[in-house]
């Protein structure tokens, strides 16, 4: 389980409030002048903390452990408090589980663009980032309430071990980029993505917190959120491959660079480090001033980071490495003499004992006697139990059609079932019948063999059938295309969050652009309320082109009165 810093929005803040990138480390706090600063160099796009005065007046709620937010949310550890925030580990004791929840007084400054921040988050729905669960103005406070991921480590306990594994740095740069240019479409930033903002599941899967909660609630604002975002993506990846911070200044428990050297490529710093990945650090970097060894255009969006991580040879995890079995050694008493230290001479040199010599034969009359008598035992002992063999074997030989060899041609002749392999998925299409699109864009997330993405529906309130639609067919889920007709023996699907009430249905073989339910009158599985993963095995093979993953009801999203589901992964088998 990760420490108490790994669920926490941004703990680092405790300590004094780490920002961004190294200019805005060297930024002062004196508002006029990071104004200034941001308006007469925009092409940094540096963020600007805003409100400061304001929030110094403001002091935190004064809550304490034990206390109940909304009579459901009960306060159990503070993690950080500053600048009139303060953010706890709670327990949502209506759901049992942990969560992490962020209070402020309702009339400080920033209230109001906190709440909005964060239910522009929770409306993003993508699994890459740390969710918001709730968001509420009860009398004086305000409280944010988000997801608390227990088997997560943040990347600045990660870093602290030592740099990543070219691997893993590839995968952290290309998750976080891929994510952050999700969210950048929906008109989402971040501005405060720092090593303390990511973590790292036990999966390998790489997890953001505080899309734009974390801004809001420092009052961090900037004219390029992009550029901002993607240069903040390139000094995560040069701290993963270097182990040190991309500028003079220390930050995030990660040396700086040695002043007055300026910011050289990751490969000039660290011995060892993937060429590929120094280049693409440096490219994303460019908006602080670096240059690529090559002559690449900059990267000043996460959109082009993603792209140029997607275009560059993938790089395989390291093979496992074995032990050698270590030579064998006979033992003191294979060698002769028991297990005695050696003794020594004078001198300390080692001098070995020669091994006892065996006993002498016995060459008496009652030797001779009792040597004979246990060779007569052995001898009749060894013939009687060869006629108990004979027996037996001839005895199992005279059953007719029961031989051994019989046996072994029944087991020949007996048909095996086919192993089953994974189909090729063509195409993949929303069905939503009645409805309008929900995300349709995000449908390629649910067959990209990538469990970190996903396609999620839109929150419904009140009722977790799509808002209270009443039939059956007013549902929702996922046409698989598998480009043509083909025999389907099994199903698996890996959904967005469990407790979704689920059906598998197959078209006809003939069947074209099917879109209505009457359309798949074929029935892989039976309706019912599926967890995390649904994994079904046809009695008979069902030949199909076309299979819809049908949802009719939705979980809970953790809030008090919504409801939200989605699918990350669908593999068929034939």
């Amino acid at each position: 389980m990760a420490d108490r810093s790994t669920a926490a929005v941004d703990v680092a803040d405790s300590s004094g409030g780490e920002p961004l990138t190294a200019k805005a480390d060297k930024a002062t706090t004196d508002e006029a002048k990071a104004q200034q600063k941001a308006s007469n160099n925009t092409e940094t796009a540096r963020p600007v903390e805003t409100d400061k005065s304001a929030s110094a007046d403001t002091s935190p709620p004064e809550l304490h452990s034990g206390h109940k937010l909304a009579r459901r949310y009960r306060l159990e550890e503070c993690v950080t408090r500053l600048d009139g925030f303060s953010s706890w580990r709670a327990v949502d004791e209506k759901l049992r589980r942990a969560v992490g929840v962020h209070v402020l007084p309702a009339d400080h400054p920033r209230a109001r663009p906190v709440l909005a921040a964060a239910r522009s988050a929770a409306l993003l729905g993508d699994p890459r980032f740390v969710q918001v669960l709730d968001a509420v103005e009860d009398n004086d406070l305000v409280y944010v309430v988000h997801e608390w991921i227990s088997d997560a480590t943040e990347l600045t306990t990660v870093l602290a071990t030592g740099a990543l594994e070219p691997h893993d740095a590839y995968q952290l740069v290309s998750q976080v980029s891929q994510a952050m240019a999700s969210a950048h479409r929906e008109g989402l930033s971040h501005l405060r993505l720092t090593p303390s903002s990511v973590l790292r599941t036990e999966s390998g899967q790489y997890r953001i917190r505080g899309l734009a909660v974390m801004a809001a609630l420092r009052g961090i604002s900037t004219p390029q959120p992009q550029r901002t975002d993607t240069e903040a993506i390139g000094a995560l990846l040069y701290a993963a491959l270097t182990q040190r911070w991309p500028y003079e200044s220390d930050a995030h428990g990660l040396a700086g660079l040695p002043k007055g050297v300026g910011l050289i490529a990751p490969d000039q710093v660290r011995a060892g480090v993937h060429r590929g990945l120094s280049e693409l650090a440096m490219r994303a970097l460019v908006n602080d001033g670096a240059t690529a060894s090559r002559q690449e255009l900059p990267c000043t969006t996460p959109e082009e980071l993603a792209a140029a991580v997607a275009e560059m040879p993938r790089i395989r995890p390291p093979e496992p490495s074995f032990t050698a079995t270590p030579a064998y050694q006979r033992t003191t008493y294979q060698q002769g003499a028991y297990a005695q230290p050696p003794a020594r001479g004078g001198n300390g040199a080692v001098r070995l004992t020669p091994a006892p010599p065996p006993p002498p034969p016995l060459q008496s009359r009652a030797g001779r006697a009792l040597k004979w008598a246990v060779s007569s035992l052995l001898i009749a002992a060894i013939g009687l139990g060869s006629w108990q063999l004979a027996d037996i074997l001839i005895k199992e030989e005279s059953k007719p059609g029961d031989s051994g060899h019989n046996q072994s041609e029944k087991d020949d002749d007996r048909p095996r079932k086919p192993a089953h392999k994974p189909l090729e998925l063509a195409d993949a299409t929303e069905f939503s019948p009645l409805d309008a699109p929900l995300a349709a864009e995000r449908v390629s997330a649910a067959i990209d063999q990538q469990p970190g993405t996903a396609w999620v529906t839109k929150r419904y309130e009140g009722y977790a059938n799509f808002g209270n639609l009443k039939n059956r067919s007013d549902g929702s889920g996922i046409v698989v295309d598998l480009g043509s007709a083909k025999n389907v023996a099994g199903v698996q699907v890996d959904f967005y969050a469990p407790g979704q009430k689920v059906e598998v249905l197959a078209a006809d073989p003939a069947a074209t652009s099917p879109a209505a339910l009457a359309d798949f009158p074929q029935e892989l599985t039976k309706l019912k309320t599926a967890e995390s993963k649904l994994d079904a095995t046809l009695d008979k093979p069902v030949r199909t082109r076309y299979v819809l993953i049908h949802i009719t009801e939705l979980p809970s999203d953790g809030s008090a009165d919504g409801y939200r589901g989605g699918i990350s992964e669908i593999k068929i088998t034939g």
